[in-house]
């Protein structure tokens, strides 16, 4: 029996996803002639659904970069404001306590809501046939126990390169082929979403109403149109997910306080468990984790996916610099800047966001009177409003180039 010859390749990312397109794109913008391959189990094609992502300020620096924020803009909307109310089960006012306004840099707003769809074509367009695409295609055994990592196939394709990076989503096939454990929990909640249409314009404002099942988050969408990031306990949640549409709308107009008029919805509410997860190693042997495979957190904050494309410049500006230097970019050594690069920050993102849920998501007078306290003093100081503002959006000292808007 003849054995086949493994196909050879200085990068493999699995995982075609928004994190994994944009490393494909980054290392290939970044390293002319890099040999990068594509891998996904499924066929890859524009998401046919009506979501929408944050995108954070720092996050979109990425993507002007690499010459692609261009057609994502003209889809986008801008968040010109976010305004934070709070109240508890029953109560009929939902009062203001705290207001974000304003940007990051004179006509740079601190975030950007973009389809998925509008950042998937324009990734798809920009990596075109400048990687080798695998799809659709399922991996039956990973080895990075010598000089190259090693993918098996399916169908008996043998793939090798000195760096294997899985971008492969929270459940990981490539973590767990790898041993790196997990540590987090369970939220007890799930995040609904959908995409409504509404009678009166939202001027570019999100909101963000904490309720004692978790936050119900409004975030504007091109037109009279926002995105939904709703928290409910998950023996809430089924009633909600089996509401017929006229129903649930009228349900969510009345959680919004009626705030933008007459609601209707464009696509089916859907839902998924809510966890924190945090890989115990970013990295194993010829292996880097990026995005949902290295960590999950709460919604809260709109951070997730902005978190895997930070994961995105730094694991991009490791490669290459260890390239261009002629080193083994799969190594350890190299591999660990990676990690201690971006392991602080994440868990920073963690504990916030756990914290955050863990504060809001109750129903208790004193924590309630001691949070509202806390936002009403924060509204009321600038210098702090304005750093929690740049540490939202991804820009600060220190970072990696991409994030600044520079190539690498």
């Amino acid at each position: 029996m003849t054995k086949t010859a493994a196909e050879q390749h200085d990068v493999i990312i699995v995982g075609a996803g928004p994190v994994g397109l944009t490393l494909a794109l980054a290392l290939t913008r970044s390293a002319p002639g890099i040999r990068v391959a594509l891998v996904d189990r499924r066929p890859l094609s524009v998401p046919r659904d009506n979501r929408a992502s944050a995108i954070a300020a720092g996050v979109r620096r990425v993507f002007e970069a690499l010459g692609v924020w261009e057609p994502m803009a003209a889809q986008s909307q801008p968040i010109a404001a976010m305004h934070i109310t709070d109240s508890g089960t029953g109560d009929l006012a939902r009062p203001l306590f705290l207001r974000f306004d304003g940007e990051v840099a004179p006509g740079e707003p601190f975030a950007h809501m973009v389809p998925n769809q509008a950042s998937a074509a324009a990734l798809m367009d920009a990596v075109g046939d400048s990687i080798v695409m695998v799809a659709p295609a399922e991996i039956s055994d990973w080895s990075g126990a010598d000089a190259l990592g090693r993918l098996v196939l399916a169908d008996g394709r043998v793939l090798q390169a000195p760096l294997i990076v899985a971008a492969d989503g929270a459940q990981s096939g490539l973590r767990q082929r790898a041993g790196i454990g997990t540590i987090g929990h369970d939220y007890g909640q799930t995040g609904l979403v959908a995409t409504i249409a509404h009678e009166l314009p939202h001027a570019g404002v999100a909101y963000e109403h904490f309720r004692p099942a978790g936050p119900f988050a409004s975030l504007p969408l091109p037109g009279n149109r926002s995105s939904l990031v709703w928290t409910e306990t998950q023996d809430a949640a089924p009633r909600f997910l089996a509401m017929p549409a006229e129903e649930l709308a009228l349900e969510i107009e009345a959680v919004m306080g009626s705030s933008l008029g007459r609601v209707t919805l464009e696509d089916r509410l859907m839902g998924f468990p809510l966890r924190l997860q945090l890989a115990r190693s970013f990295i194993g042997p010829r292996l880097a984790l990026v995005g949902d495979a290295a960590h999950v957190v709460h919604p809260i904050a709109g951070q997730g996916l902005n978190l895997g494309l930070k994961d995105v410049a730094a694991l991009a500006e490791v490669i290459v610099d260890a390239m261009r230097l002629g080193l083994d970019h799969g190594s350890v050594d190299v591999l660990e800047r990676y990690q201690s690069w971006r392991r602080l920050d994440t868990a920073s993102m963690a504990m916030v966001t756990d914290g955050m849920n863990r504060l809001f998501s109750n129903d208790v007078a004193p924590v309630r009177a001691l949070r509202d306290f806390g936002l009403g003093l924060v509204d009321r100081t600038g210098p702090v409003k304005s750093a929690l503002i740049r540490a939202a959006s991804g820009v600060g000292g220190g970072a990696p180039k991409l994030l600044g808007g520079m190539p690498i």
